[in-house]
């Protein structure tokens, strides 16, 4: 069985994300960059399948700038067999990544898709949902158990009331949570092993697919700071200032 994970280069989760000064996006200038950790889970994952037998062959794709490659080659590290990359400079939201995705697949023909359930750099959690629908396929997102047995996939997700199992007919996309798993740490004879995997790239234009951005960003800005607290004497003040001032009663 073949896996298809894509995997996004995001500002690393251990930096501080600076707005740029004349508020059109985040500046990305000299800050670290890393494996999105959904998507590092979702690798993690079709690794553990390959190791028990059930799949055959993982096929890490991602989509951006150049320097994507590096994220490819940690998705190697990790396990993938060979990585594709959609080389592009334009801006990628999640429909234009969703058709590249399809266009992939069609080609490649995996029969499970895994992919981290959002990014952290604009936590849109669109790309899973947009690519099943595009492809007709089966969905379970939020997925914290995953099994694969008889041609479908069991699925343990992580809903508001608590947990929900589903079972999927494959081909069939599944996207990940933090509890699925904890990716493996990266080892050196296998970051070496990594640079030898083949690694495609591709334009979008020789997939057939028009990846400009259909949403404008208008302004990108921090959050107010917090105002400090205050400290009231007794219940009935504390009850007059969310009534009179907060108006939250």
């Amino acid at each position: 069985m073949k896996v298809l994970v894509p995997v996004k280069r995001v500002v690393d989760y251990n930096v501080k994300v600076r707005v740029k000064s004349d508020q059109t996006g985040v500046d990305i200038a000299n800050v670290k960059m890393s494996m999105n950790p959904f998507d590092e889970i979702a690798v993690e994952e079709a690794v553990r399948l390959k190791e028990k037998g059930v799949v055959s062959e993982i096929i890490a794709m991602s989509a951006g700038v150049a320097q994507c490659q590096e994220t490819l080659r940690t998705a190697m590290a990790i396990g993938a067999d060979r990585g594709i990359l959609v080389e592009t400079g334009t801006e990628l939201q999640p429909l234009a990544v969703a058709k590249l995705l399809k266009a992939l697949v069609d080609k490649e023909q995996p029969q499970l898709v895994i992919l981290g359930k959002q990014a952290i750099d604009d936590d849109a959690n669109q790309t899973g949902q947009m690519l099943a629908a595009l492809l007709g396929w089966p969905q379970a997102t939020f997925a914290s158990k995953l099994e694969i047995a008889d041609g479908k996939a069991t699925v343990t997700r992580e809903v508001d009331g608590g947990l929900e199992t589903v079972a999927l007919t494959l081909p069939a996309v599944v996207t990940t949570d933090l509890r699925l798993n904890e990716p493996r740490y990266v080892t050196l004879p296998n970051i070496m092993k990594a640079k030898k995997k083949p690694l495609d790239n591709v334009k979008p234009e020789e997939l057939g697919v028009d990846v400009e951005p259909r949403l404008k960003t208008l302004k990108v800005a921090e959050p107010p700071g917090r105002k400090a607290g205050i400290k009231v004497a007794d219940v009935a003040a504390l009850v007059d200032k969310l009534k009179n001032e907060a108006k939250v009663i």
